[in-house]
C-alpha cells in the first residue's frame, strides 16, 4: 500500500487535517462559570501530564469566541464524555452559554459540572502556552470522578463509541 508525503504548508492543510485525523480521540466539554453564567466548550485536544502533581492539558482555538474567558479562567471542570452523551458535545461546539435544558450543578469552587459525563476532571490553571493557531491551557487537578460506560470518541471526522473494559 502506497503512501502521499507532505510537508506542512497551506496548500496541504487539507490533507494534514485528514492525517490527524486517523488518531480518534476522547470527546471533552470544558466548563467554565463566568460573570454572566457558565460557559463551555467542546474539545477532543486532551492529554494527561502527569500524575504527581495531577495535571492535564487541553487546548482552545484562537478563533474561538469562548477562547479568551477559557485562557483567563482561574478554575474550570473538563468533562469525558460518554458515548450517549454526542447531542450535548454537539450543543456545546456551537454554543457555549446555551444551558437551557442541560442537567448542571456547581462545584465548591462554583464551577458548572455536567450531569452523567465518563469522569470529569476539576482544575486550577496552573500556565497558558502559546500553541500556533491555540492556547495549551495547563491545568492542576483539584478534585476528579470516574464511572463506568463507553466513551464517545471521534475520528476521521465521526463520533462513535469504545467498549467499556472498566
Amino acid at each position: 500500500m502506497s503512501e502521499d508525503t507532505f510537508i506542512p504548508r497551506l496548500e496541504s492543510q487539507t490533507a494534514y487535517r485528514e492525517a490527524l485525523g486517523c488518531f480518534g480521540t476522547g470527546v471533552t466539554v470544558v466548563t467554565h462559570m463566568t460573570d454572566t453564567g457558565p460557559l463551555a466548550m467542546t474539545a477532543n485536544s486532551f492529554a494527561s501530564v502527569s500524575l504527581d502533581p495531577a495535571l492535564v492539558l487541553w487546548c482552545a482555538a484562537h478563533r474561538s469566541a469562548r477562547h479568551a474567558l477559557f485562557a483567563k479562567a482561574r478554575n474550570y471542570v473538563i468533562h469525558i464524555m460518554d458515548e450517549s452523551q454526542l447531542p450535548l458535545a454537539r450543543h456545546f461546539s456551537r454554543t457555549g452559554h446555551d444551558f437551557t435544558d442541560i442537567e448542571w450543578s456547581k462545584n465548591p469552587e462554583g464551577q458548572p459540572v455536567l450531569a452523567d459525563s465518563l469522569a470529569r476532571f476539576e482544575c486550577e490553571l496552573e500556565a497558558v502556552y502559546p500553541g500556533g493557531d491555540h492556547s495549551i491551557i495547563l491545568g492542576k487537578v483539584v478534585r476528579f470522578a470516574v464511572r463506568p460506560g463507553s466513551g464517545l470518541i471521534f475520528k476521521r471526522g465521526q463520533y462513535g463509541g469504545f467498549s467499556d473494559l472498566f
